[in-house]
C-alpha cells in the first residue's frame, strides 16, 4: 500500500456530561469539581460562568503548564513563579473559531538556565501536551519564553 504511515494508537475513551439549567447556562461535573458554563449578558447568558471558547484556552494553559512544572522539577530547576498566557485568534464570522493561538511562558527565578526552559517547554509542546497536541491538528499552536531575573 502507497501512501502515508500513521502511527497506531491505543485508545481509551472519555466523557463527560453536560445538564442546561436554564437560559443558556449549562453544569458539568469534572473530577468532582462542578463548572458552570454560560453566555455573557449582552448574548443572551446570565453570565453564570466562563464562555466554552475561552475554555479551550485554559484547557491548553493548564495542560502545557503541568508539564513544564514536573519537568523542570526533575531537572532541579528552581523557578520562584510561572505565568502562562494563551493568546488565541477569532474570526470575527460564525462559526467564531480560533485560527491559530499562541502560548506565553513567563518564568521568574534567580539564574534560571534558559536551555532548560527551552527543553521543558518543547517537550510538553512536542510530546506530551495532549491539548496542543489535538489543537495542532487545525491550527498553529506557537509559543515563546519570557525571563524575568529577580
Amino acid at each position: 500500500m502507497w501512501g502515508k504511515t500513521y502511527p497506531k494508537f491505543t485508545t481509551m475513551k472519555q466523557d463527560i456530561n453536560l445538564s442546561w439549567k436554564r437560559g443558556l447556562s449549562f453544569e458539568t461535573e469534572l473530577n468532582g469539581h462542578k463548572l458552570v458554563i454560560d453566555a455573557d449578558l449582552s448574548n443572551g447568558g446570565q453570565d453564570l460562568g466562563p464562555r466554552p471558547k475561552a475554555l479551550m484556552l485554559v484547557a491548553l494553559a493548564g495542560c502545557t503548564g503541568m508539564d513544564v512544572v514536573s519537568m523542570l522539577e526533575k531537572m532541579r530547576v528552581e523557578v520562584a513563579d510561572l505565568n502562562i498566557r494563551v493568546e488565541g485568534d477569532v474570526t470575527e464570522e460564525h462559526p467564531k473559531h480560533f485560527t491559530s493561538m499562541h502560548i506565553i511562558y513567563e518564568f521568574w527565578g534567580k539564574d534560571l538556565p534558559l536551555e532548560k526552559l527551552e527543553k521543558a517547554v518543547s517537550l510538553s509542546d512536542e510530546r506530551y501536551c495532549g491539548v496542543a497536541a489535538t489543537l495542532k491538528q487545525g491550527i498553529p499552536v506557537t509559543h515563546s519564553i519570557v525571563v524575568h531575573e529577580i
